[in-house]
């Protein structure tokens, strides 16, 4: 079965399953520092990592869900498309999750920056390692921790996953073959493609913004979507619908 799968399909799930069985057989925290996809401020961030981060997984369900899902959808976009498109499509809508989360993580440093200002905090010299000290009452000292271990989680806490370009290829999917139905778990009857799509973003959207992620970058999978479907709605007009 695995052999009739399309082969750039075939080969991503398999450097992806590589990668996360290499990774983990290394157990190395260096390896993910230098391969998972950091805040393009930090001080870890190297410039590979936009692409390499989308061979990182953390967990074996977060890189089963992700490869299932591209082993369902993967292969008729990649017949449809034809070899190059399809890599554009996966690789961009990759980039376009990294992107966005990102749009949105220099948003709430800044924020987080402008914050620990108000309270007399010196966060450039927190940013250059230098010793600093909390300032005021109890109070202000509480929220200031607070806000520094938010500041901490978004520059010490990577993005990693191939779900930016596993939303792209699935949007794509839904742009270009809207009426398609599939199997949703507890939903008893295949739904259409087109309908599924809008509800899983807007609640991707939701989660992001409010901060109720729950260790998943919801926003990634938005940027991921956003390509997917632009770059299918520029290569519509010129490819065969199926019913």
């Amino acid at each position: 079965m695995f052999n009739n799968i399309p082969p750039l399909t075939r080969n991503l799930i398999i450097i992806n399953v590589i990668v996360f069985i290499v990774v983990n057989i290394l157990n190395n925290n260096q390896v993910d520092a230098y391969l998972a996809g950091f805040y393009p401020f930090s001080p870890f961030f190297h410039s590979w990592q936009i692409i390499t981060h989308m061979f990182m997984h953390g967990s074996i369900m977060h890189i089963l869900f992700n490869m299932l899902t591209l082993f369902s959808f993967g292969p008729i976009l990649e017949q449809s498309l034809g070899d190059k498109k399809y890599l554009i499509l996966y690789f961009l809508s990759g980039l376009g999750a990294f992107f966005l989360f990102n749009v949105w993580n220099f948003i709430e440093v800044e924020q987080i920056k402008s914050s620990l200002e108000g309270f007399g905090f010196d966060v450039n010299g927190y940013l250059a390692g230098d010793s600093v000290q909390f300032k005021g009452n109890s109070e202000a000292v509480l929220a200031q921790q607070g806000l520094v271990e938010s500041l901490k989680n978004i520059i010490a806490v990577p993005m990693v996953g191939a779900s930016g370009a596993i939303f792209g290829v699935i949007a794509a999917f839904a742009t270009l073959y809207p009426e398609a139905k599939i199997g949703i778990m507890f939903i008893p009857v295949p739904v259409k493609v087109k309908y599924v799509l809008p509800v899983v973003i807007i609640v991707s959207i939701g989660l992001g913004v409010t901060g109720n992620v729950g260790g998943i970058a919801h926003l990634a999978h938005v940027g991921g979507a956003i390509v997917g479907f632009i770059l299918a709605k520029i290569w519509k007009k010129h490819l065969y619908r199926f019913n």
